[in-house]
């Protein structure tokens, strides 16, 4: 195996540390009772991408579709999504988001990404916005080779 720069082993352990101290300074501000961050991210995957069987829910959350089971139980349970048949292959179930499912994405995430909006609008040069956004993308394709 190829040994790796140190200063891309630094930046990823510096990167990890960072992500982990911005998620919590994020979720501090949370309600109380709010859902645990594996359902609000099922919540926010079919919100973002639509309904989808189980199957495809664990496999886009890289979790097993035993887990993906237990958090959508659970989620069922408070409301927030539904269980309808597939119209393609009636052996699959589709998972929906309730209208009480949407509200429970869009509230709190508001609340977070105002926070967030007014951080940076308050305490970055314009430059320095331009900066974030432009690595947005390359988060995302780093997020999606984990």
């Amino acid at each position: 195996m190829e040994t790796l720069p140190l200063e891309v082993t630094r930046a990823a352990g510096e990167l990890r540390a960072l992500v982990g101290r911005l998620a919590r300074r994020l979720r501090q501000t949370s309600v109380v009772g709010e859902m645990t961050l594996s359902q609000a991210s099922v919540l926010s995957l079919i919100e973002r991408e639509g309904p989808a069987t189980p199957v495809v829910l664990a496999a886009k959350e890289h979790i097993s579709p035993q887990s993906m089971g237990a958090i959508l139980i659970s989620l069922e349970a408070l409301g927030l999504v539904s269980r309808t048949p597939n119209p393609v292959d009636g052996r699959c179930l589709v998972i929906s988001l309730t209208e009480a499912g949407l509200q429970a994405v869009h509230g709190p995430r508001r609340q977070r990404e105002e926070r967030l909006a007014r951080a940076l609008a308050d305490n970055f040069t314009a430059q320095e916005q331009q900066a974030l956004i432009a690595a947005l993308p390359l988060l995302e394709r780093l997020t999606q080779l984990l």
